[in-house]
């Protein structure tokens, strides 16, 4: 251990390796770039990670959208091909039977992009998505409410009509200072007072303006106004912390089958869109890029580590003679083989900070530059590694300095003092 702290053993060190400084940058910088590729593809993937997730956010990932499609298979004397809609009641017995479900929202819809226009005001009509909900619906979709309020459920007791616009609808219905709250909309002849006006954060996608352009109704007052009955268009279905909706959405399916007497086997009759699932498969992409990171960047970093075993090599069978002279003065195998780890452990180590220090002034640049940015649509933010990564890093550093410098010293405690002298 005094050896590893000796003043005389550091500066043998130095002077070894600075004897040809120009061959010494050159092998260190294999380990630099190899450590410097690590940690640039890492935090590219972590940028790009926190871009995806980034589109998530605020949603209820632990969920699945569910409507009914048409029945591929006879039942009960009812024939195959029937359509059948979800009803009000179905919601309840969903939430009686199946366990561990945070949120069982039903929704209709009215209307649509691209579709006729089916809001008025004044002299003003737009073609927007309206949607009649329940107030749990902003709890599992992202949803900035800007002014007022939005939904709650004495305005589904009591069947109010009123409604929450996005900042898009303001702008085609209404002048750029005009009130919106208190203010009414017509929709398919049915005057509705506005309460709130919401801003959807993008999600990168094509549509990222029409979320702005939609419309919130209580599904109680939606239902009796657009003539829905107990009717269900589609349900918003979020499982509790802890449990999984993939899991749980065949006993909702078995609910639904039930209810609605369709054959347990028939897999057509409700369609779903497991958010969840995709939102796992984002998730296991993600690890996979980390592991392609790792073993890239190992790879780069383990062609550095074979020229500083190679330079290890060469520098042992340069200092042949002074091996020698050592070994008959009385020096150790041990700290022969010391001295040559230490040597190439410390060019590994500085060589490899240099790299991380360079990463991390790259990733600085990258990150100030973005700084300011709208990212929603690059769905790339904020690239950067933790204090582990870099430990990591460093550990990886210290083993292959250890590997780098052993055949070297292997080589060297063989090599016999009266040898050695004559050595020319």
């Amino acid at each position: 251990m005094s050896k590893i702290f000796s003043r005389d053993s550091w500066s043998e060190i130095i002077e070894a390796l600075s004897s040809n400084w120009f061959r010494t940058v050159l092998t260190a910088f294999g380990v630099l770039w190899g450590i410097f590729i690590l940690v640039i593809l890492l935090a590219a993937g972590n940028g790009l990670e926190n871009g995806v997730k980034q589109g998530f956010a605020g949603m209820a990932t632990n969920s699945m959208f569910m409507w009914s499609q048409t029945a591929s298979k006879p039942y009960k004397g009812l024939p195959k091909g029937r359509r059948y809609s979800f009803k009000i009641g179905d919601v309840e017995a969903i939430k009686q039977n199946v366990p561990n479900l945070r949120f069982v929202s039903p929704r209709n819809q009215l209307g649509g992009f691209r579709g006729s226009n089916n809001v008025v005001r004044g002299l003003k009509t737009g073609a927007f998505n309206v949607y009649g909900d329940y107030p749990e619906i902003i709890q599992q979709q992202p949803m900035d409410i800007t002014v007022g309020r939005f939904l709650n459920h004495s305005d589904i007791q009591e069947k109010r009509k009123v409604a929450i616009i996005g900042e898009g609808v303001k702008t085609t219905l209404y002048e750029r200072e005009e009130e919106v709250i208190g203010s009414y909309i017509k929709i398919n002849g049915v005057n509705f007072m506005v309460v709130g006006m919401y801003k959807k954060k993008s999600n990168g996608g094509g549509d990222a303006e029409e979320a702005q352009k939609e419309i919130y109704v209580p599904f109680s007052s939606f239902s009796q106004a657009f003539n829905r009955a107990d009717n269900v268009g589609w349900m918003a279905i979020t499982a509790e912390d802890g449990s999984s909706i993939t899991n749980l959405k065949q006993q909702v399916f078995d609910v639904i089958k039930t209810r609605h007497s369709i054959h347990p086997e028939d897999d057509r009759a409700i369609g779903n869109f497991d958010l969840y699932q995709e939102f796992s498969k984002i998730n296991g992409l993600f690890t996979a890029l980390n592991f392609v990171a790792y073993f890239v960047g190992i790879l780069v970093l383990l062609s550095g580590i074979i020229g500083i075993s190679n330079i290890m090599l060469i520098v042992v069978k340069e200092r042949t003679k002074e091996i020698g002279i050592r070994r008959a003065l009385g020096a150790t195998p041990w700290s022969i083989r010391t001295q040559i780890l230490l040597e190439s452990i410390f060019l590994t180590i500085i060589s490899g900070m240099a790299g991380i220090a360079l990463a991390s002034a790259v990733l600085a640049i990258v990150n100030y530059s973005m700084e300011g940015m709208d990212t929603t649509d690059t769905m790339f933010l904020n690239p950067s590694v933790n204090i582990g990564v870099v430990m990591i890093a460093l550990t990886i550093l210290i083993i292959s300095g250890l590997l780098a410098g052993l055949i070297p010293a292997q080589n060297a405690i063989r090599v016999k003092p009266v040898d050695a002298l004559r050595t020319e």
